[in-house]
């Protein structure tokens, strides 16, 4: 899927996330659930940091785009040193290591535990790194046309915003992990759904993906994993943007209405 794909189904899937939190009667606070959202919106991109013309490499100017190298060329020596036989050696990383389980798993732990241990300062950078990421996905069309540092600007603000509210007594720092020194290893959390869901809207086009990885499955350790054949399409194509992105829209809508408890 593209970019605005995948950033609204990451929200979407947070916002079902609070849905369901509420009817376990443990509800998030509403900075918990905008928070959340944003950073799975954003997170939804990282997977394709393998890709040196996605979204994501645009959003930090030559940084973002020198580390979409490094990962491409990490993820194509990944690939090669452990496909099995049967699989043709490639050139290029592209829908290999970043799409996989164990490196939504990776991306999580290192954030939380960046948030817990780093203080203020790493969990204002935390939120602004997918921040801008959720700009870059969600206005995708409005953020291509306008600067970066107006991007950058948006998405400091709207962290430094954030983290004060979150920063209130009940506010949602704690949610989740209550003990001491534990305040937000919650983060983590939408960083994981938002990889995870990524992979799976990846999956169910035409190339498929190898969500999966290191299981072998048929033989093959990078089984690109989808749905029948006949259900499939082609990224950017019509069924993404005339049905998925309206649907996500829907159900994400949905879901912040129950955990908010608007209807209760």
């Amino acid at each position: 899927m593209m970019g605005p794909a995948h950033s609204l189904s990451g929200a979407a899937a947070w916002l079902g996330v609070g849905a369901a939190a509420a009817a376990l009667d443990h509800p998030m606070p509403w900075p918990v659930l905008l928070g959340g959202a944003l950073i799975s919106s954003g997170a939804a991109l990282a997977p394709d940091l393998d890709h040196k013309a996605a979204t994501i490499s645009r959003a930090f100017g030559p940084f973002s785009r020198g580390l979409c190298g490094v990962i491409d060329k990490l993820s194509e020596a990944v690939y090669n040193s452990t496909r099995g036989q049967g699989e043709r050696r490639r050139s290029g990383g592209h829908r290999t290591l970043t799409h996989t389980w164990p490196w939504a798993l990776f991306l999580g732990a290192g954030f939380s535990a960046a948030a817990v241990f780093g203080g203020r300062w790493a969990v204002l950078v935390i939120l602004f790194i997918h921040m801008v990421l959720a700009v870059e996905g969600l206005l995708w069309r409005a953020a291509r046309v306008s600067s970066d540092i107006l991007v950058w600007l948006l998405g400091a603000t709207s962290a430094w915003s954030l983290a004060g509210e979150l920063d209130r007594p009940g506010n949602g720092a704690d949610w989740l992990f209550g003990g001491q020194g534990m305040e937000y290893l919650w983060l983590g959390l939408p960083i994981v759904l938002g990889a995870l869901v990524h992979n799976i809207g990846d999956a169910i086009t035409i190339s498929g993906c190898p969500i999966l990885w290191p299981v072998k499955i048929s033989g093959k350790r990078w089984y690109p994993l989808g749905p029948p054949e006949f259900m499939r399409f082609r990224a950017g194509a019509w069924v993404e943007t005339r049905v998925l992105m309206p649907l996500f829209m829907v159900l994400g809508g949905a879901g912040a209405v129950f955990a908010l408890g608007v209807l209760g």
